[in-house]
């Protein structure tokens, strides 16, 4: 009864009522309960990077000169202009929940959508890098050829480097498939001022992805570009 009243006495955002599960006693503590649980999901995921950061780091010291050719082997220019993309994704995710915080119903809608779209397309400029990659033979496991002494490194880095940008890749698919759901609900009129939790938590994914790509970027990209420290 209590939380029926809670509801009623709350002010709903463009016709749509903010719902309170019966486990919480009211929207701030719903949030912030929410928020934890997103926090606790990221760190579980930053121990997962980490781990992969951590081995790629030893192997890149043992396999030094190994793995300053393989970088030399990626596409610097697809692998910025990436960067550039997901960066952007990320102004427009920070803006979309600011107009849910704002009550923005199709300004939401169209920041949703535009990250939604900045996502798919560093995914089709991936494909294209991949492709490039397969054709050059630096695809491992699938006739992978690099002549020269130092191909046991090279094949190794672009383990880790498939590895890690693979694993990137299907969480922002999963991130671009949850921000598509959220958009065409928001377009509804959800998620909306005080029922804004749900983009709040969804941008916290969002970023993280980036933050992800802004390590490997480095990392992968520009190891034989920084003097070949190791």
């Amino acid at each position: 009864m209590a939380t029926d009243v809670r509801r009623a006495a709350r002010p709903a955002s463009a016709g749509v009522e903010p719902e309170v599960a019966e486990q919480f006693e009211d929207l701030e503590q719903q949030h912030e309960t929410y928020e934890l649980g997103m926090w606790l999901f990221l760190a579980t995921e930053v121990l997962f990077f980490g781990g992969l950061f951590a081995g790629y780091s030893a192997y890149r010291i043992v396999f030094h000169a190994g793995f300053l050719e393989g970088s030399r082997h990626t596409d610097v220019t697809l692998g910025t202009i990436n960067t550039a993309v997901l960066l952007t994704s990320s102004l427009t995710m920070a803006l979309a929940v600011h107009s849910a915080r704002a009550g923005k119903r199709k300004l939401l809608a169209g920041l949703l959508t535009v990250t939604l779209l900045l996502g798919a397309a560093f995914m089709v400029i991936k494909g294209v890098e991949y492709y490039g990659e397969y054709r050059e033979g630096l695809v491992p496991w699938l006739g992978f050829r690099f002549p020269g002494p130092l191909a046991g490194g090279v094949d190794l880095f672009f383990v880790f480097y498939f590895f890690m940008t693979g694993l990137h890749a299907i969480h922002l698919t999963i991130g671009i498939v949850i921000v598509g759901v959220i958009a065409a609900l928001a377009r509804k009129g959800r998620f909306l001022r005080e029922d804004s939790t749900t983009v709040e938590m969804v941008g916290l994914y969002w970023h993280f992805i980036d933050i992800v790509w802004v390590f490997l970027y480095p990392l992968l990209y520009l190891l034989s570009r920084n003097g070949g420290a190791p």
